[in-house]
C-alpha cells in the first residue's frame, strides 16, 4: 500500500469522479484506475461499486475515506514541520492562479512586480473567469489558487477575506438621470446591464433584488467588465459598477453616479485555495499578495 494509491482513492470518492481526480492528480484516468485497482488487490475488497453508470462507494470505500485522510494530513504535516518558518527561498517552476477582469485591471500590474522581484524564475499563468468557474478550476487542481468576488460554496475550498468594493449605479449622461435616486419603479421600466450566473457580481446583484422584491424591465447579460462599461456609456442601459474602477469616466463626463433606494451593498474579494493543498506555493504567495490587493487602483487604460 503506497500513499499515491491512498491519495487516487481519496481524491476519486472525494470528488466523485475519476476523470476530475486524475486532473487533480495531474495523472491520466488509467494510471488513477491502476492505482485504486492495486489498493484494493492490497485490502482483499472493492472500494467503488462498479455496476453502476456511476462508480459509487462501497461500505468499505466509505469507512476507508476518513482513515485514508488521516493519513494524507499525517504525511503532509512532516514537510511542513521542517519547512523554514520565513519562507524565505525563492520559488520556481509554475504558477497557475485564477482573478477576475477586475483583479486583472487594478492591482495585477503591481502584484506581478512584486512577484518576479522576489521569484525570478517562478512562470506565472493568470487565468481571467467568472467566480464560479475559478471555484471549479481550484477544487479540480488546474490552479493553484484564486481571488473572486464574494465567496466559494465548496466546503473543501478555504476562503480569507482580501477587500470589500464599493459598487454604484451608473448611467450615460444622455439619460437625464443625474442626481437622481432609482426607486422600485425606476428599476421596473429600465434595462440593466448585468453579468452571467457563474460571476460572483451577478449573484450579489440578485441577491439584492430577491431581498428587496425588485425587477427590472430587462436584464442585458454580458461576461465583460469592460464591455458593460463600454456599453453603458452607448447609453444601452444603467449597470452597477465598482466606484473606483469607473472613477476616471465619473470625472471625464462620460458616466453620471446614480443612488438608489435600497442602496447597493458593498461587495467581498476572497482568496481561495484547497483546503488539502500542502504546497509551500499556495502559503507564500498569499502571504506575498494579499497586502497589496487592492481594487481602488485605477484602470491605467483610461487613466
Amino acid at each position: 500500500m503506497t500513499l499515491k494509491q491512498l491519495e487516487a482513492f481519496y481524491w476519486a470518492a472525494t470528488l466523485g469522479s475519476f476523470a476530475i481526480a486524475a486532473e487533480r492528480l495531474h495523472i491520466t484516468q488509467s494510471t488513477l484506475s491502476k492505482r485504486i485497482a492495486e489498493l484494493e488487490d492490497y485490502l482483499g475488497c472493492r472500494l467503488f461499486d462498479r455496476s453502476r453508470k456511476k462508480a459509487g462507494l462501497t461500505e468499505a470505500g466509505e469507512r476507508l475515506v476518513p482513515q485514508c485522510r488521516a493519513m494524507l494530513d499525517l504525511a503532509k504535516s512532516i514537510p511542513q514541520s521542517l519547512q523554514d518558518s520565513d519562507d524565505d527561498r525563492p520559488l520556481t517552476g509554475v504558477c497557475r492562479f485564477g482573478l477576475s477582469e477586475l483583479s486583472a485591471s487594478t492591482w495585477l500590474p503591481h502584484a506581478i512586480d512584486r512577484i518576479r522581484a522576489r521569484h525570478p524564475q517562478l512562470m506565472l499563468e493568470p487565468q481571467i473567469c467568472l467566480t464560479r468557474e475559478l471555484e471549479r478550476l481550484v477544487l479540480r487542481g488546474e490552479i493553484d489558487f484564486a481571488v473572486i468576488a464574494g465567496v466559494p460554496i465548496n466546503a473543501s475550498i478555504n476562503e480569507e477575506p482580501v477587500a470589500k468594493v464599493k459598487f454604484s449605479w451608473v448611467a450615460s449622461p444622455r439619460l437625464g438621470l443625474e442626481r437622481r435616486t432609482l426607486t422600485a419603479e425606476d428599476f421596473s421600466r429600465m434595462n440593466v446591464l448585468t453579468h452571467p450566473p457563474d460571476s460572483g457580481l451577478a449573484a450579489a446583484f440578485n441577491g439584492w433584488l430577491a431581498t428587496h422584491n425588485l425587477k427590472v424591465r430587462r436584464a442585458i447579460v454580458c461576461n465583460s467588465l469592460t464591455a458593460i462599461t463600454g456599453l453603458t456609456v452607448a447609453n444601452m442601459g444603467i449597470s452597477f459598477l465598482p466606484e473606483s474602477y469607473v472613477q476616471p469616466l465619473l470625472q471625464s463626463g462620460r458616466l453620471v453616479a446614480l443612488e438608489s433606494t435600497p442602496p447597493l451593498p458593498d461587495l467581498t474579494y476572497s482568496f481561495i485555495w484547497l483546503k488539502d493543498d500542502p504546497r509551500p506555493m499556495v502559503r507564500v504567495m498569499r502571504k506575498l499578495l494579499l497586502p497589496g490587493i487592492d481594487f481602488s487602483i485605477p484602470n491605467e487604460l483610461w487613466t
